[in-house]
């Protein structure tokens, strides 16, 4: 799988930047965002692809304590131990 960490931080940024987008709105892409890069690793992903959506996935949880600071420190907890 191949994803730039630029782009990452770019597409995070323009969610947070949105004024039209609800709270719930913006947590919900910013989801979609986490869930998508997981479903693409497979069996045959390396562990350094693994590790790098591991940590595209802690800047997607800072992004949404931005949003919703309960909901972001509840997943940055959670997601240390998986």
């Amino acid at each position: 799988m191949k994803f730039n960490q630029m782009d990452i931080d770019k597409e995070i940024t323009k969610i947070l930047g949105y004024k039209t987008y609800s709270d719930k709105r913006k947590i919900d892409a910013l989801l979609e965002m986490d869930a998508t890069l997981y479903t693409n690793l497979g069996i045959e992903s390396t562990k350094k692809e693994k590790e790098e959506v591991k940590r595209a996935s802690k800047k997607i949880y800072k992004a949404i304590r931005e949003v919703d600071p309960m909901l972001g420190s509840f997943l940055l907890k959670a997601g240390i131990d998986v």
